[in-house]
């Protein structure tokens, strides 16, 4: 009986000495913290302090950060705060917290800066590349080799997304803010806080709304893009995986790591409408010709197709490592539209068939890697393996080969210029490089120090409305280069000319029918063979000459 008694007691004293701790650093978080990290601790001018943000951060690095500051940042040193002061602000930080967010927070969290400087001499936009130096938390501006404008933001996380023209740059961070930067003005625009917590953000297809992920509060938020004013505040109650958008309609796609639901978003009237699965895409992307969904298991067990249209999963294939498939690239061959996926913690990829879909092939890179990017120009897929490194595999016969970088150094993430001559390589180390090689040859170009650099963003080979005109390429390679010609005459017209003389229903309809549409274009006999091409390669070359409509020689 004096136990049942006693335990109660005990555990009363030691809750209530938790909470006079709480108290107590309760008040010296508001004394000496909350000027910057905010009243609620989810940040102002300096980053939330949050379990969200702090549980991967042992106590001993928190009492060293707070005793002695972090230079190079505006986090002071409290070298007056006793050590046993420091643990009760560290306990009372790692308390969860209610987080309330609002349009007025929204709003009064602007800052439009029109930090402007003279136009970048930018001879391409399709050849800009911005890559992110994590480790001095700057954003740089490029085209092909040369760097034309650096700017300063912090925590960069989600990917950056670039307007439908290409000239301005959105770029998210982890803790919310959202910055935007104006390329044909040549500096940055300014920036606002969407949230305490942002997984990814998207554009709608117009460009006019900045579409937000949220996991804190949880929720999708809707920006308008030119003046960053909050649209729309649209609470969920799962975590969201990633919100993109769909270049073809007015609507966006969304998945939770933790629901069995897909959510479709208007990006016009900003409704919902939620399509059951049967397990939660913790991971997914939209397939080239936004048809399909292509997702990840929750326990990464299971690649499964999702039809858009029909609402049904079409096929499941089970697969051990979660499939990276955000970090996916794809490629035509052979009259087969294929994909490579790496997987979180395998030392291997898998290349699937997409439409009819199968699996094809695990390819073993020795090491776990997490980015594969390919391009029309190059005929290797370029992959990372956590050395040092870049990993290719042949797109013909899948062997595999690699490029020395500089040793002891890890190789991660390639992207490619918009034209595919260059391959970007980032070497992620705090004295690593940003490296640049011919995609063809393989022989390094450039090499440019830099402190973490990791992500490399060029819009057409990370838009997706671009997607089917880079497959169209190679489509073009393999049924059309015989006769045609991108922009000169050959024996038949070039791209560039039917498509500013003829419209795209004509155009499909005498690739599909020449025997019968030759005399309506004016011929006196038919010289088109009838090439046979399923409805995704029609779709792709099409795409790929509507590209030149009113395009210039170059």
């Amino acid at each position: 009986m004096n136990r049942i008694i006693l335990l109660p007691l005990t555990l009363l004293i030691v809750f209530g000495a938790f909470a006079g701790e709480l108290a107590k650093g309760s008040k010296l978080y508001q004394e000496h913290c909350a000027s910057c990290h905010g009243v609620d601790r989810a940040g102002t001018v300096a980053p939330p302090l949050l379990p969200l943000f702090l549980k991967k951060i042992p106590e001993k690095k928190l009492i060293k950060i707070i005793k002695n500051g972090l230079p190079a940042t505006q986090m002071p040193a409290f070298p007056n705060l006793s050590e046993n002061d420091i643990k009760e602000i560290i306990a009372y930080i790692k308390t969860p917290s209610k987080i309330v967010w609002s349009d007025e927070k929204i709003s009064n969290s602007i800052q439009i800066k029109k930090n402007y400087k003279k136009k970048l001499p930018v001879k391409n936009i399709k050849n800009i590349v911005a890559v992110v130096e994590r480790g001095h938390q700057k954003v740089w501006i490029m085209e092909k080799t040369k760097i034309l404008d650096k700017f300063n933001f912090r925590n960069v996380h989600g990917g950056l997304k670039f307007s439908p023209s290409g000239w301005k740059i959105y770029v998210p961070s982890r803790d919310g803010w959202v910055g935007r930067y104006d390329i044909d003005k040549g500096g940055f625009f300014g920036k606002v806080r969407a949230c305490v917590y942002l997984r990814n953000i998207s554009l709608d297809r117009t460009g006019r709304y900045i579409l937000v992920s949220c996991w804190l509060p949880k929720s999708i938020v809707i920006l308008d893009a030119e003046n960053f004013r909050p649209v729309k505040f649209i609470n969920q109650e799962g975590l969201i995986s990633a919100v993109y958008e769909l270049y073809s309609q007015n609507k966006a796609v969304f998945t939770f790591r933790d629901k069995p639901l897909i959510g479709f978003l208007d990006t016009k009237n900003f409704s919902i409408n939620y399509k059951k699965i049967k397990e939660p895409y913790e991971d997914f992307f939209i397939d080239p010709f936004e048809r399909y969904i292509v997702g990840t298991s929750r326990k990464g067990t299971l690649l499964t197709v999702y039809d858009i249209k029909s609402g049904e999963e079409i096929f499941s294939y089970p697969i051990e490592g979660m499939p990276h498939l955000a970090s996916a690239t794809y490629w035509y061959k052979d009259g087969k539209f294929l994909f490579a996926t790496p997987h979180i913690g395998k030392p291997y990829i898998t290349v699937w068939q997409m439409y009819n879909w199968k699996f094809i092939k695990k390819i073993n890179i020795k090491g776990n890697g997490f980015f594969v990017r390919t391009h029309p120009t190059t005929p290797y897929l370029w992959t990372d393996n956590g050395r040092d490194r870049v990993i290719l595999v042949d797109k013909n016969d899948y062997s595999v080969r690699s490029i020395e970088t500089i040793k002891g150094k890890r190789v991660i993430h390639t992207e490619f210029s918009g034209d595919g001559n260059l391959a970007y390589v980032s070497l992620y180390n705090k004295d690593g490089a940003l490296l640049i090689y011919d995609s063809i040859t393989l022989k390094l170009v450039k090499k440019i120090p830099a402190s973490i650099p990791i992500g490399k963003y060029n819009i057409i080979n990370k838009s997706r409305k671009y997607a089917p005109f880079l497959l169209g390429k190679e489509v073009f390679l393999a049924k059309c280069w015989g006769c045609h010609h991108q922009t000169q005459e050959a024996f038949g017209p070039s791209f560039r000319w039917i498509v500013n003389h003829r419209n795209r229903d004509i155009i499909i309809s005498h690739i599909m029918n020449p025997e019968v549409t030759y005399r309506q274009l004016g011929y006196k006999r038919n010289a088109m063979p009838r090439l046979n091409l399923s409805k995704e390669e029609l779709e792709a070359v099409v795409s790929y000459m509507m590209e030149f409509k009113n395009a210039e020689d170059n």
